[in-house]
């Protein structure tokens, strides 16, 4: 059995169809090439912007990638459209299969979506000392799904950034400096005058102890075998533990070396 194929006739179809649709692809690919040079000078330009607001390391490379994905998915969807293409199985397609990975990926969301708030917003910083989640450390990194940090025992401690960004963050550096609370316990047969005197010697001489505000020394309470002194001082807040050691021997050395009893 021969198939006869009418050249004429397919050529007159194909002749047709471009003129009915060569104007609108022609279109569609001006509108292609224009939109990725406009995109690369955008980028040109987010690059910049993110620069100049001094953005996160880890956030500026993500932002820009984020966008610029955003613009060609949207430059695409442009281009099929003029051309023609029914967009409506692309679309349910794609709906479908964001819908499956945000549920597959939902806790990683959560902490992608904390890191992003705790890059933008900034309650801390490399190098401050906060507690969060029942530890105490130098924050070491932020990253877009965790933040690790240094405990003062030198452990090496990962929290995910989704907890970071709902619950209470202690920042015990961003004030530049911490009020050293030290309470001691006397018999009341003590002369509070000359403790009072003997710790405000004990400090006078300490370098690491601020000069303001001033220390502060009074009653804390007044318990039933005794009287709570309270000594207050401002100390650099990165150095808060060594100083309270240090002034703690300091003051108990001054204290023995008075007989105070």
């Amino acid at each position: 059995m021969k198939i006869h194929v009418d050249v004429d006739e397919v050529f007159q179809e194909a002749v047709q169809w471009i003129i009915n649709n060569g104007p609108r692809i022609i279109f569609a690919f001006v509108i292609l090439f224009g939109g990725f040079w406009i995109i690369k000078i955008i980028k040109k330009w987010l690059i910049s912007v993110l620069r100049k607001k001094d953005v996160h390391s880890s956030l500026a490379p993500f932002i820009q990638s984020l966008v610029i994905a955003a613009l060609h998915i949207t430059l695409l969807l442009l281009v099929m459209q003029i051309m023609g293409i029914q967009m409506t199985l692309f679309a349910a397609g794609l709906a479908s299969f964001g819908v499956a990975i945000g549920l597959a990926l939902s806790g990683t969301l959560q902490n992608f979506a904390g890191g992003v708030l705790i890059l933008l917003l900034k309650p801390f910083k490399l190098g401050d000392n906060i507690v969060a989640q029942g530890q105490d450390g130098i924050v070491e990194s932020i990253q877009i799904f965790f933040t690790v940090i240094t405990t003062l025992d030198n452990k090496t401690v990962v929290i995910p950034n989704s907890k970071l960004s709902n619950e209470i963050i202690v920042n015990l550096s961003q004030q530049g400096q911490r009020r050293l609370d030290l309470l001691m316990k006397f018999p009341y047969t003590s002369d509070i005058n000359n403790i009072e005197g003997v710790i405000n010697h004990a400090i006078q001489d300490s370098q690491d102890i601020l000069p303001d505000p001033k220390p502060n020394i009074g009653v804390s309470s007044l318990d039933i075998d005794g009287y709570v002194i309270i000594v207050e001082l401002w100390v650099n807040a990165m150095s808060y533990y060594q100083v309270k050691n240090a002034v703690q021997q300091r003051i108990l050395q001054h204290l023995k070396e008075a007989a105070v009893k």
